[in-house]
């Protein structure tokens, strides 16, 4: 009697039955799928749309010194932001050992709007603790002004005279400015690698056979994969033809693994303005960097409002024994792992074209077939940037990127509809359940 009295002051009250609840959470559901399926029909926004550069999110703040005995320290595997002002010569330092190499990257980020010049750009030197320098390596705009981020770097080669046995070694980042530019502060991000000694010495000379011919550029279909706006967020593209959307002044970032013995080649198109008139000397610039964001290749390209394309220079296979080439896109292609693909489009397009955004087309060949590394004695830091994984060839497939973009809006959306479909499973249960006592009650009556 108290279950049918309950039951029925349910229903007399107007409140909710066990199969009206039901019905309800349905609903309910049916709604949140139904914006989640609106979600992924979305165009997504191009991960390259924004001027700004999309710093690591792990990244750590360190302060550039004006001497070397102020120096804070970088550690081999981490990445760091700072700052460099106009006319700076800063600081870093670094603890090392006696047989490993070490690379430390640094780009430069300058703000969006900023007045740069053809020289503008950076200066990157190791030095020991004496203050001999090991190496150095120079990055500017170039003759496009336009600013963008531009990266440059510098070695510790554990072989090499100048920098041998452990201890305190310094980096040091230098501006290379011109009388004309912004006094802005730019932003910089650096790395820090560290490679082993090999487990067996081999031979210390560059291959001398390898096919340099030009590579006919990749056909078929391009497939849309909107690129990353810095290193830490490049997209994952492999072998195929890919293409986005930039404007004037943005920079789109790709990676693409490659093993060892593997050869990339890359061509670039321009697509076709709608309007306007005039010529930029150098509308695209398409530049190749390593795994250690070391500088590889770059090319530009001229345009008047017509399709067009640039590739870079022939490389050779990945191998360990290309860093005793004297050719720089030669020597650069050094380790396995994931190389970058960085895209700028020139400011000064806007003048004569508009503001696009303008089609952009990689044709990307990974050719060879892989074999087996070098045989490092060690574990270099970080951990896995000299191989390709199975993760990594999957990520060239479907496009992951290190700091999410269109990919985290699939993987919500995916979760959201397992999630659902398992929410859809229970609610049945839940209303069959709810019927079933609906019944039994009404019977009871």
């Amino acid at each position: 009697m108290g279950r049918r009295t309950a039951w029925w002051r349910t229903r007399a009250q107007g409140g909710r039955t066990p199969v009206a609840g039901a019905v309800r959470r349905v609903v309910v559901l049916a709604a949140v799928l139904c914006a989640t399926a609106a979600l992924t029909d979305r165009p997504a926004m191009a991960a390259g749309s924004s001027s700004s550069y999309g710093y690591d999110k792990g990244d750590r703040v360190v302060d550039g010194a004006s001497s070397t005995a102020d120096a804070e320290d970088l550690e081999p595997g981490a990445t760091y932001r700072s700052s460099l002002s106009k006319g700076a010569s800063v600081y870093y330092g670094l603890d090392l050992d006696a047989t490993s190499n070490a690379y430390v990257s640094v780009t430069a980020v300058p703000p969006a709007g900023t007045t740069v010049a053809a020289t503008d750009g950076i200066k990157v030197s190791m030095r020991n603790a004496k203050g001999s320098g090991c190496t150095y390596r120079s990055a500017t705009f170039g003759a496009g002004r336009s600013p963008h981020p531009v990266a440059a770097w510098a070695v510790r080669e554990a072989g090499k005279a100048l920098c041998k046995g452990s201890g305190k070694y310094y980096v040091l980042v230098e501006r290379v400015d011109a009388s004309d530019s912004s006094s802005d502060t730019w932003g910089l991000e650096l790395t820090a690698v560290s490679e082993p000694a090999l487990a067996q010495a081999g031979a210390t000379d560059a291959p001398q056979v390898w096919d340099s011919a030009s590579p006919e550029a990749v056909t078929g279909e391009a497939r849309r994969r909107a690129g990353g706006t810095g290193f830490a967020g490049a997209v994952a593209v492999g072998q195929g033809v890919w293409r986005d959307d930039i404007g004037p002044g943005r920079t789109l970032f790709y990676k693409v693994p490659v093993d060892w013995g593997q050869q990339l080649s890359v061509t670039a198109e321009l697509g076709a303005s709608d309007g306007g008139s005039g010529y930029v000397s150098r509308a695209l610039d398409l530049a190749l960097y390593n795994p250690v964001r070391a500088s590889v290749d770059e090319a530009g390209l001229g345009y008047r409002g017509s399709e067009r394309s640039v590739a870079l220079e022939p490389l050779p296979p990945v191998e360990y024994r290309n860093r005793y080439s004297v050719v720089d896109h030669e020597n650069g292609m050094r380790f396995a792992g994931s190389y970058y693909l960085v895209v700028h489009l020139d400011a000064q397009l806007a003048d004569g074209f508009g503001q696009g955004p303008f089609p952009v087309t990689l044709r990307v060949r990974v050719a060879g077939t892989a074999h087996g590394g070098p045989g490092y004695a060690g574990r270099p830091e970080p951990r896995n940037i000299f191989d390709v994984t199975t993760q990594d060839r999957a990520a060239a497939v479907t496009g992951s990127a290190g700091g999410g973009g269109d990919t985290a809006m699939k993987v919500l959306a995916v979760a959201g509809i397992g999630a659902g479909t398992v929410l859809l499973a229970t609610l049945g249960v839940w209303t069959v359940s709810a019927r079933r006592r609906d019944r039994a009650s009404t019977a009871a009556l």
